[in-house]
């Protein structure tokens, strides 16, 4: 099931029609620049064409293995659910209003809905965001079933350079649930925080002038220092998973896009090669650049609902999926609580309800995998938001979502 067209109620106008990139050459103002290729309006394209913005490196499938994901499409749109504001919404205002370029829902690892906007294809691939955290967490697991990863080691085992930064004395579980005690502010909107740096750092954004902070990845993570005991609390920060992204490449001696090609991207026999986006010194940025296609974000997400499993191959450690459950909320504090009042982090996923295991990879502008294994069901939005967060369209994503799997039990 396609669906280019609009559904009831407002629309956000698509790229083609704000005239992004539109043109022989485009109109100046039309055109994205390096400050502001990542930011709406023009991320109504450059999501879905980030390879013309940004270096990046593939991440390789393998055509081989690929076989047309099982259909049994269900007439899902006018579902309808209890909205963020008290109303009652259907599914197809939820993905016209929430600025979708794609989405699909899979029950009993059939598809039940597949739609495309804004120019997206079955053939592009899109931005996720920090959903990459939760690819890279998954990744992890693998390397764990292999004996070459451990979550109770010092962080210093696999790059003994750490040591004079505040992640010393910190574990691989404590950047893996994002629980080390290293202060790192994420402000979005603020260019000289922490997370501004990091644009800078991973070669999204050019350096200013006068600028004299970190130019890689690995240089801003050096420059880290430590603000409280590490294993007290959640609290998010992105670099974690760059930082844990460091450790899997020492530990199995190879580059992150390589590591996820041979052991997984390729096993689940994903459509597409796949792609990080990388900084100045090569390095793939673990915590946000990760690009594929609606499908192949749906193909990661049944292999991780079937416990690890894809066509009969054991893929990750099911105990590596099963952990995600073995959450701490008392760990989950705060206005983290405001979406998941039962929630936890776990494994560089979003535990939803720590007593029912769903979970989620969420990324800022609308990004989102949803797993229910007990429901058997999941879900993949990709969207191009324009604002860096907006809780109402997350909550009614999620609402949508969940009555998609009720019915389709």
């Amino acid at each position: 099931m396609t669906d280019h067209g609009p559904g009831p109620g407002p629309r956000p106008r698509t790229a083609r029609e704000l005239g992004i990139m539109k043109g022989f050459p485009p109109p100046p103002e039309k055109i994205p620049t390096p400050w502001n290729w990542d930011l709406a309006p023009f991320n109504r394209h450059t999501f879905l064409n980030v390879r013309s913005f940004v270096p990046t490196v593939e991440v390789r499938a393998d055509a081989a293995r690929s076989r047309p994901l099982p259909r049994a499409d269900a007439a899902v749109d006018a579902l309808t659910f209890a909205a963020h504001d008290g109303s009652v919404k259907t599914v197809a205002q939820m993905l016209a209003e929430t600025y979708t370029d794609g989405f699909i829902a899979l029950s009993g690892g059939r598809v039940v809905a597949e739609h495309y906007f804004n120019e997206m294809t079955p053939a592009t691939l899109h931005l996720s965001q920090s959903v990459a955290k939760s690819v890279v967490g998954i990744l992890a697991g693998v390397l764990w079933g292999e004996g070459l990863l451990d979550p109770d080691a010092p962080l210093t085992d696999y790059v003994p350079e750490l040591a004079g930064c505040g992640y010393a004395g910190a574990t691989v579980g404590h950047v893996l649930d994002m629980q080390s005690g290293v202060r790192f502010v994420e402000e979005y909107a603020d260019p000289e925080s922490d997370i501004g740096q990091l644009d800078i750092a991973c070669g999204w954004k050019p350096a200013p002038p006068h600028y004299s902070g970190p130019m890689t990845l690995r240089d801003q993570i050096l420059g880290l220092r430590q603000a409280r005991p590490h294993g007290e609390v959640f609290e998010y920060r992105s670099i974690e998973t760059d930082v844990l992204a460091w450790a899997m490449e020492r530990a199995a001696g190879q580059p992150l896009a390589d590591l996820l090609g041979t052991r997984i991207w390729g096993p689940i026999g994903a459509e597409r090669d796949a792609s990080f986006t990388v900084d100045r010194a090569g390095t793939a940025l673990a915590d946000g650049g990760f690009n594929a296609t609606l499908r192949d974000y749906a193909r990661f997400a049944l292999m991780v609902a079937a416990g690890g499993r894809w066509d009969g191959r054991q893929i990750v450690p099911e105990a590596w999926i099963d952990d995600i459950g073995r959450c701490e909320p008392g760990k989950f504090l705060g206005d983290y609580r405001a979406l998941a009042p039962r929630g936890a982090y776990r494994r560089k996923w979003w535990v939803m309800d720590a007593e029912h295991g769903d979970f989620c990879a969420r990324g800022i502008f609308g990004q989102m995998i949803y797993v229910d294994r007990k429901a058997d069901f999941v879900a993949v939005k990709l969207s191009t938001w324009p604002d860096y967060l907006i809780p109402a369209f997350t909550a009614d994503a999620l609402a949508a979502m969940r009555a998609i799997r009720d019915v389709c039990r």
